[in-house]
């Protein structure tokens, strides 16, 4: 079984999805994680977008690297520019950057609550789709 951690700043919001995507579709042959630089919480629009497709992620929490230096990942994609840049080395593991739009940096931009989960809404369906093609990055990422 092969693990793979999700990386970003605050593990509140984009790792979290990932995560909760992670766990739903790639079945029984990966170990899903997720953590972040930092703490920052989960963030509630996060679980409220995740519920609407089916995926309960409201027992997550808010990790960082520590709380998981027991697990020997075979993969760690950074899900966001500040996490990548500070990533550490991983022995035996192979990083790979996917970035996605912050949600709560771009909610600041609008005003009303249906543009703000249109924002986080948009992020979730992004990250589904990139979760989906994990299995065939995975292989080309020459992970055994």
């Amino acid at each position: 079984m092969k693990s793979i951690l999700f990386l970003c700043t605050g593990n509140s919001c984009r790792s979290q999805m990932a995560e909760g995507w992670g766990k739903s579709l790639l079945g029984s042959n990966y170990s899903v994680y997720s953590a972040g630089t930092k703490k920052h919480g989960l963030n509630e629009l996060a679980v409220k977008v995740m519920d609407e497709v089916g995926i309960d992620i409201s027992s997550h929490y808010s990790k960082t690297l520590d709380d998981l230096k027991d697990v020997n990942f075979d993969v760690i994609f950074t899900v966001c520019s500040n996490a990548h840049e500070t990533c550490p080395v991983f022995p035996g593991g192979k990083i790979s950057h996917v970035g996605f739009d912050d949600p709560p940096y771009l909610a600041k931009t609008v005003d009303s609550e249906e543009a703000i989960l249109l924002i986080y809404r948009r992020v979730r369906d992004e990250i589904k789709a990139f979760v989906e093609s994990i299995p065939s990055t995975v292989d080309t990422l020459g992970v055994n």
